[in-house]
């Protein structure tokens, strides 16, 4: 292993004031390791809220678990922790709580319920670095935590993850599970994925965002990019190259994220306070949660709309960044939702979430002339109710 790659999990551990820290190639094979090292197999069951990425429901299929989904609440687009225990079964063996855009979800309410029924808890955080809950940093309260580095992230590595945990048992499961099977990025997987940073971090900035966004997927279907989803992660079948570690210039990234970090989160506090008062001005509803408890650091910020496709397609050519998170209950929307055990009508609050919310950017690149030119922009369509 790398000494950049060490120095990277070990700065990223002391932010969190963990113990332990493993970097991966993907967050979704962090997730798949911890699944691992818990004990989780066929037979098992995986809670969780039924508005996610498929990328983080397929470790779930690799280990022979059943995903769980679980409805969620219309303002923080997390679990509804009101409908959890109804979920739990002799077979459960995880809670996944994910922390959705950046809202901290119910934490201490699932973690009691976890402990009543002998569950883990892993907290996905994909969405929320740096988001606090009375105090206390998301990521901190359950048995692990993962966290995602791919290119829309909260901050970004091209693609990568990390998992954290202060269980020394977890964590040396964890750490002899590497040692026996993870293998390294390829020399042209390492190559490719060092040229898309240097051309992200020199072309892409918000009006060329969609654009951008278009011809990167073209161009990961035709293998000529590293893309944070293959076509072939569209069903669960776990690729014999899945499980894989950081390279050295995802950790080298890492180590100027973190330098930057403190700055990256001002400026998302920042930004969404003005997307509050912008929209406010326009008479439009704004961010709710619960002020006393939770400080979220919002990766994007979240918005309804009536026509959610009219304004991904009008985006692009207004020069607007706008993205479209979650397009379904299972995003994005090529996922066979049936394949995962998911049936249309099981979360109904999840799936109008899917048909409404699109989401504005709040990344380092985007300025106060970027949230005014994107408040203008998504007015003209109707709030949802």
């Amino acid at each position: 292993m790398n000494g950049k790659n060490k120095s990277f999990r070990v700065g990223f551990a002391s932010y969190f004031n963990a113990n332990h820290a493993f970097s991966f190639w993907k967050a979704r094979v962090a997730l798949y390791a911890l699944f691992k090292t818990i004990g989780v197999g066929p037979g098992d069951e995986i809670i969780l809220p039924g508005y996610t990425c498929v990328m983080d429901v397929n470790p779930i299929k690799y280990v022979g678990a059943k995903p769980i989904y679980v409805d969620i609440e219309p303002d923080t687009f997390n679990m509804n922790v009101e409908l959890l225990e109804e979920k739990i079964t002799p077979n459960t063996k995880v809670i996944l709580a994910q922390h959705t855009y950046g809202y901290v979800c119910d934490i201490e309410k699932i973690i009691e319920i976890a402990e009543k029924n002998n569950i883990a808890v892993i907290e996905d955080c994909c969405l929320s670095l740096g988001s606090k809950y009375k105090g206390r940093l998301a990521g901190t309260f359950g048995k692990a935590a993962y966290f995602s580095f791919q290119w829309n992230k909260p901050f970004t590595t091209g693609l990568g993850g990390m998992a954290i945990t202060n269980d020394s048992e977890l964590a040396d499961k964890i750490k002899r599970l590497c040692e026996e099977q993870i293998i390294q990025p390829s020399f042209k997987e390492k190559a490719m994925l060092s040229a898309q940073l240097a051309v992200y971090r020199t072309f892409i900035y918000p009006r060329t965002t969609a654009l951008a966004q278009s011809l990167f997927r073209w161009l990961t279907k035709k293998g000529i990019v590293v893309g944070s989803s293959a076509t072939c992660e569209f069903e669960p079948v776990m690729m014999d190259d899945f499980f894989k570690g950081m390279s050295y210039v995802q950790s080298k990234s890492g180590i100027g994220q973190l330098r930057k970090l403190e700055q990256n989160i001002n400026h998302r506090k920042e930004m969404a306070a003005l997307y509050d008062t912008l929209l406010s001005e326009k008479g439009w509803r704004v961010r709710e949660y619960d002020t006393q408890a939770m400080d979220p650091v919002m990766v994007r910020y979240p918005v309804r709309i009536t026509e959610k496709e009219k304004a991904l397609e009008q985006a692009a050519s207004a020069g607007v960044e706008l993205g479209s998170w979650f397009e379904c209950p299972l995003h994005p929307i090529e996922t066979p939702m049936t394949v995962y055990d998911y049936e249309m009508g099981m979360c109904p609050e999840a799936e109008k979430a899917a048909k409404e919310v699109v989401n504005l950017p709040l990344h380092p690149r985007a300025n106060k002339k970027t949230a005014k030119r994107t408040v203008e922009f998504i007015t003209k369509y109707t709030q949802a109710k």
